[in-house]
């Protein structure tokens, strides 16, 4: 299977970035328990106060659709919503380079 990966901007409300942040990283902890996540990275841009970029690859997409329906998933993203000003994601297909 080909491995899939996702770069997501997350804009949180005003003075909400480390708030969201920490529930960003919670995410990342959970998504180390399943081999199937193999990065989940989360990036403070250093000109862009309100904003957190999250680098994700997972051995396949189905991998990461089954992590968008677990409930424990579901939980964090609703914690995290009333945070977010705006989201914006690119899904990629990783074709190689150190760490993919």
């Amino acid at each position: 299977m080909t491995k899939f990966s996702m770069i997501a901007r997350f804009t949180a409300k005003p003075g909400e970035r480390d708030t969201l942040a920490a529930i960003l990283l919670e995410a990342a902890a959970n998504a180390g328990g399943t081999e199937d996540c193999q990065q989940y990275i989360i990036h403070y841009p250093a000109d862009q106060p309100d904003v957190i970029v999250v680098t994700e690859i997972w051995s396949n997409a189905e991998a990461h659709a089954a992590s968008l329906a677990l409930d424990e998933t579901r939980a964090t993203i609703q914690r995290a919503m009333p945070l977010i000003a705006g989201v914006e994601s690119t899904r990629l297909t990783p074709i190689g380079g150190k760490g993919a």
